[in-house]
């Protein structure tokens, strides 16, 4: 589908009632327990997410996001008594996730400020004690000359901390708090640490879980290891406007967020050599699974493509011609790896799945239930050929709960 089109597609189109009483506000005692909405063959029916196993096809590909959500908001007492909330949102300096989380005594993350106002260019400091040490970790907004394309109220803030022993990951742990999603419309409990976690996470940075995984507990994974469906992790860090409505009137006037992506080379191998079914696990796995498909056109058509230039742009999809073998475009990337000696492609995507795109790899798409006017919603439409509608009402009428610690969705795409 051509550009023009996708940018006319009306969000309102993509609106739903959603009462209050439908949002899960915690999560179910056993995790899956959670009911599972099935829809195949244009059929729906309602199973247990404990029958996963059963409800997957022995030869399969399950495709995790590794994530792990970080204690990303950190709440500062002004001397006024003015309360400033810092979210870090992504590292600034230095940029690469692991360094940043690992350095000792100084770095910067780009931030959203709650109450902004009342944080003019002065120090805020708060005292921590942590491995029985007293630390104190200051912030200050850093000249907003040295970000460009920056989004709205986003800001730079230098961290600094006076114990050199102590990494900004463990300053973090102790001083931040779990950034829940707000229309939970209550404050981060302590069960949340775990409960707001998928079972497989690991890797840090995420601000936000990809909560289609929240479901999976070892029994599932036993029996679908039982069953001989194989696995394989990719890594997106979930941005806060993940799940940002689009306010704009039509597609042209939002504009995706940026989101850090790894794939390791055996994830990209196990995709190329696989015979049956690719089911992705969120929304998150399957915008980075397609995004490979991009990145491997772009080396495909020059092996020497610099890094900063295989990020992924919203609008890629619908701009050029689906002219390339999707797998022959990812053993450009294995080529790629084994060029520049890598064991993971490392790079950022902001590509947006609306009506109209063209799937590449997924078959089948595990997922909860989204927000009205969402660019998740947008992509579940893609993915089951525009019946999100009824989807969704059966949904509504059949009791299931939604959102992020709401139940779940297997959902095969569509056949042509």
């Amino acid at each position: 589908m051509k550009k023009g089109v996708v940018q006319n597609i009306k969000i309102s189109d993509f609106n739903y009632t959603l009462p209050d009483e439908k949002i899960a506000k915690y999560p179910l005692p056993q995790r899956d327990s959670s009911k599972l909405l099935i829809y195949k063959d244009s059929q729906l029916s309602s199973s247990n997410f404990s029958s996963l196993p059963d409800q997957l096809p022995g030869n399969s590909l399950l495709i995790f996001n590794n994530t792990r959500v970080i204690h990303a908001r950190l709440h500062f007492m002004k001397a006024t008594g003015a309360n400033i909330e810092i979210f870090c949102l992504s590292p600034f300096s230095p940029k690469d996730y692991i360094m940043n989380f690992q350095q000792k005594g100084e770095c910067s993350w780009i931030c959203m400020i709650g109450n902004a106002k009342k944080w003019k260019e002065d120090l805020l400091s708060m005292e921590i004690d942590i491995k029985g040490l007293r630390v104190v970790l200051n912030a200050q907004k850093i000249d907003m000359a040295e970000m460009s394309n920056r989004n709205g109220s986003d800001v730079i803030v230098r961290f600094t901390w006076d114990n050199s022993d102590v990494t900004f990951s463990e300053l973090l742990e102790v001083a931040g708090k779990l950034p829940i999603p707000p229309y939970l419309n209550r404050p981060a409990e302590e069960k949340d640490d775990e409960t707001y976690q998928t079972l497989y996470s690991h890797v840090e940075g995420s601000v936000a879980a990809p909560t289609a995984g929240l479901h999976f507990t070892p029994a599932v994974m036993e029996g679908l290891a039982a069953k001989g469906v194989k696995t394989a992790e990719v890594t997106l860090h979930v941005g806060a406007g993940t799940f940002k409505p689009v306010k704009s009137d039509n597609l042209a006037g939002h504009e995706m967020h940026t989101e850090f992506i790894s794939v390791p080379r055996e994830t990209i191998e196990k995709i190329i050599n696989h015979t049956g079914d690719i089911i992705v696990v969120g929304t998150t796995s399957m915008r980075t699974v397609e995004s490979l498909y991009y990145i491997g056109k772009k080396l495909r058509t020059n092996p020497d493509t610099e890094p900063y230039k295989l990020s992924v742009n919203q609008w890629e999809p619908y701009e050029e011609d689906e002219n390339e073998d999707p797998y022959i475009v990812l053993r450009a990337i294995l080529d790629y790896l084994e060029n520049t000696e890598q064991d993971q492609l490392i790079s950022a995507t902001r590509l947006l799945i609306a009506p109209g795109y063209n799937f590449h790899y997924p078959d089948a798409l595990i997922t909860n239930f989204h927000q009205p006017q969402s660019t998740l919603l947008l992509l579940v439409s893609a993915f089951v050929g525009g019946y999100w509608t009824t989807i969704y009402e059966y949904a509504l009428q059949n009791n299931f709960r939604f959102l992020s610690y709401g139940d779940s969705s297997l959902l095969w795409k569509n056949p042509k």
